[in-house]
């Protein structure tokens, strides 16, 4: 017999930092569990977050995500105080802490969140370490990107 499955939704991705790619050179990818309130979670599925400002910061051996803009709704529970910029605690591995604490300490290096999704119903983060990228870079890889559109174009005359 066959079972039924239930239809997926299209995206599970809530909200991406494309300034990240575009600012920095990613060197390694965490995904991260994320600490959060009932109302927080209503606004995400409102798809009401923008992380291009967050960043990410070690505190007593903790991970942090600050800077991430979560906007209440309008009907979200009247006797809590929605914060939107609150600082909310990632869940890693103290594997993976120890890892991106030795890699902030390098100079250059930074944290910062690329993305949020859904996975089995729990709200993930996913974390890059970076390094930034000189204007020389952010040209090159600006070149780079229209090279490829172009290509792409020269296929699609030759092939119809």
């Amino acid at each position: 017999m066959a079972k039924k499955q239930k239809a997926k939704a299209t995206s599970s991705t809530i909200a991406l930092n494309k300034r990240a790619r575009h600012e920095f050179h990613i060197n390694e990818k965490f995904e991260a569990g994320l600490s959060l309130g009932g109302w927080e979670v209503k606004s995400l599925r409102a798809g009401k977050v923008q992380i291009t400002e967050g960043y990410v910061i070690m505190h007593k051996g903790e991970v942090w995500l600050m800077g991430a803009h979560i906007t209440p709704l309008i009907s979200a529970s009247s006797h809590v105080l929605a914060e939107p910029t609150r600082n909310r605690k990632l869940l890693l591995h103290k594997k993976e802490i120890a890892k991106i604490f030795a890699a902030i300490q390098q100079k250059g290096h930074t944290c910062v969140p690329t993305a949020l999704y859904w996975k089995n119903n729990k709200v993930k983060c996913e974390i890059a370490l970076v390094t930034g990228k000189k204007l020389h870079d952010k040209r090159a890889t600006e070149k780079d990107r229209d090279w490829g559109r172009q290509k792409q174009r020269i296929v699609r005359e030759h092939a119809g």
